[in-house]
């Protein structure tokens, strides 16, 4: 299943919910007007032979019943909603998660770091923020909204029971449910679920209201009508909790197997994900988490996360189906018990042998493989096809090419990325401009505008910056965005400012600066949810400065982009208007503003003409894979890079490179 397939089903799956959810709430709404027309003939001094069940059907009692519970379960999901409004970070520290010191010396948090950038990297996606729960069982989740709210929540005792190649299992099983729309869904079912509970709350309240002392004096007998009211609805709400558990079980299933799927797919080591389902199998503690609120977000588990009762409520699959369905020759042999493992820091530089190697034990799915190796030996089409098909689904070579490139990236830069002052320095340098006359400028406004414990840094890694190749400056900047996002309001109001300052004091933006620059800016403040209803018919305009612009990126003079441009306009069916000045930042800003607006089914045309715009003359420069990299993802499509791998030839600066797109 492609990436937005996926993304498809999981938005239809959301209104299945819905309509779900509604006759669960029917169901409720009868129920508690039986309730109440029980309890009001009990407080009239009636008995059972009253028929409760005529005044039940009374229109203002039903009426006023209906309208109490749809706003009781209205308000309650929308209270949780907006509670969970602000992603995945809410959820992990809902569970009892720390976000992971990304400057951290110990070996096991490190390997986790590292497995988690390495997914995120050549999944084509800003690394998500890592939270570590103390808790000695084996688990993992991964929670939010949008691509750049995701946090990946992983216990003390999964790093500590799990090997590398199991670990990256786990940590793949989420990039799945990421990639695939599900956490998207599951905070939706949260936040739908909690207001059917809320009816079992209020009951409750009423249960502890009526047997006060004061209250039984005040009210005589009719205590005795509230108490059974308030009973009844305890009763209602946890009958509607259940039903909604059976909701959850029966969703969380099915995409539980296909993230098991997915993750072997990723990988191409069916042994990572099922040796950690078969560590999770035999595991004294199991999945089963202490955090309080576990219950509520088991379905967003890697491992069960609670008890059920049932196997209807059961929101995973059994382990043994579950190892089965990735290894299916396995003979039902388990591992011993496992001792506490040392994990092993990721390795300063992997050589090229060493990926080759990799790449070759584990192959790339077909689609991927042709993305990567497009250019000469693939036509135009054929390589765009390729590359949209791999939206979304990283690949164990996309996974090597990640590893090794960022073990050929300079280790002072792989560490300033990791912490906060020199994250600022280091995004900086990247956005910096070639031109020295702006470069001057540059540095000047930001003497006059930047911390100057950020400035120190920024000098402190002139020289490993002036040694970047192409196709290093992307990693570096989703590298850096989790501690970004860390930065207090104060800090990221000023470092956005001096972004802002920079891109105006350049005489000659490029287009990879522009998207870079739009990447860090989007990674720290979140995509605007707008309405996504817009057609690519309606948006030439932005089109035609956005494809303009990437067509000049990809091509060696403007006659190339002109064709390329034209023959994109007869293939999607829109007039286009190919535009010759290079793009201010401001307008390139203006297109994607409204280009973020397009409808689910017009993205992938729209990936595929920006692919066939920078691989019009027949490859992908990094430059290019960057900037097509870059761009995709501020549209919510997280693209592996389709570069070939670096070589020799790839030298130059950081900002002789980052002009080279203009």
């Amino acid at each position: 299943m492609d990436f937005f397939t996926a993304q498809d089903r999981a938005r239809r799956m959301t209104g299945r919910l819905v309509i779900l959810l509604v006759l669960a709430v029917i169901a409720l709404i009868v129920a508690a007007s039986l309730a109440v027309a029980l309890a009001v003939t009990l407080l009239e001094g009636g008995t059972l032979a009253a028929d409760p069940l005529a005044r039940a059907q009374d229109p203002r009692l039903l009426g006023g019943v209906a309208t109490a519970v749809i706003l009781v379960v209205g308000v309650g999901s929308l209270v949780r909603h907006l509670q969970l409004r602000a992603g995945g970070s809410v959820v992990a520290e809902a569970l009892g998660g720390r976000p992971l010191n990304l400057e951290t010396r110990d070996e096991e948090e490190r390997r986790l770091l590292n497995v988690v950038e390495e997914m995120a990297i050549a999944s084509g996606m800003p690394v998500p923020e890592v939270f570590l729960l103390e808790d000695q069982a084996i688990n993992a989740f991964a929670a939010g909204h949008d691509l750049d709210d995701v946090a990946i929540g992983v216990t003390r005792g999964a790093i500590e029971s799990l090997d590398r190649d199991q670990l990256q299992g786990v940590v793949a099983h989420e990039f799945s449910h990421i990639l695939h729309g599900d956490m998207r869904l599951n905070l939706r079912l949260v936040a739908l679920l909690h207001g059917v509970l809320v009816i079992g709350l209020v009951g409750r309240m009423l249960l502890h209201a009526s047997g006060d002392r004061r209250t039984r004096s005040r009210r005589g007998g009719g205590h005795v009508a509230v108490l059974g009211l308030g009973a009844a609805l305890m009763v209602l709400g946890y009958a509607g909790t259940l039903c909604g558990n059976l909701i959850k079980a029966a969703v969380s299933r099915q995409r539980e197997f296909l993230a098991d799927a997915s993750a072997v797919q990723y990988t191409r080591n069916p042994g990572g994900i099922g040796g950690a389902l078969k560590v999770l199998a035999v595991h004294r503690l199991g999945s089963r988490l202490l955090a309080s609120h576990a219950q509520e977000f088991s379905h967003l588990f890697f491992g069960s996360g609670v008890r059920s009762l049932s196997r209807l409520t059961a929101t995973h699959p059994p382990l043994e189906a579950r190892i089965r369905r990735v290894e299916p020759h396995w003979d039902g042999s388990l591992p011993p018990v496992p001792a506490i493992r040392s994990a092993s820091p990721r390795p300063a530089a992997v050589s090229p042998q060493g990926a080759a190697s990799l790449a070759a034990r584990a192959p790339a799915d077909q689609a991927t493989a042709e993305a990567m190796g497009a250019g000469a030996r693939a036509t135009e089409a054929a390589a765009a096809d390729a590359i949209v098909a791999s939206v979304g689904r990283p690949s164990a070579e996309d996974i090597g090419r990640a590893r090794r490139r960022l073990g050929e990236i300079d280790e002072r830069l792989i560490e300033a990325a990791h912490q906060p002052s020199a994250a600022r320095a280091l995004v900086y340098g990247i956005l910096m401009g070639a031109d020295p006359a702006s470069r001057e400028a540059q540095r000047e406004a930001l003497v006059g505008q930047a911390q100057p414990d950020v400035l120190v840094e920024l000098e402190s890694l002139e020289v490993p910056l002036s040694r970047l190749r192409p196709g290093q400056r992307l990693p570096l900047m989703e590298l850096a965005l989790p501690v970004l996002r860390r930065l207090s309001v104060a800090q990221s109001t000023r470092f956005q400012a001096c972004l802002r300052r920079l891109m105006a004091l350049e005489s000659r933006p490029g287009a990879l600066q522009w998207a870079l620059h739009r990447l860090v800016l989007q990674g720290m403040q979140g995509e605007r949810r707008a309405r996504r209803d817009r057609h690519l018919a309606d948006l030439s305009g932005p089109l035609s400065l956005l494809l303009s612009t990437l067509a000049r990126a990809g091509q060696q003079d403007d006659r190339q982009a002109l064709a390329a441009v034209e023959r994109l306009s007869a293939v999607l069916g829109v007039p286009l208007d190919f535009v010759r000045e290079p793009a201010l930042a401001t307008d390139l800003d203006w297109a994607m503003a409204r280009l973020v607006r397009l409808a689910p089914s017009e993205r992938a045309p729209l990936l595929a003409a920006m692919s066939c715009c920078v691989a019009h003359d027949g490859r992908i420069e990094p430059e290019e894979a960057e900037l097509l990299s870059a761009v995709a993802w501020t549209l919510g499509c997280p693209l592996p890079s389709p570069a070939r791998p670096l070589d020799e030839r790839d030298g130059g600066s950081a900002g002789e490179s980052g002009n080279e797109t203009a």
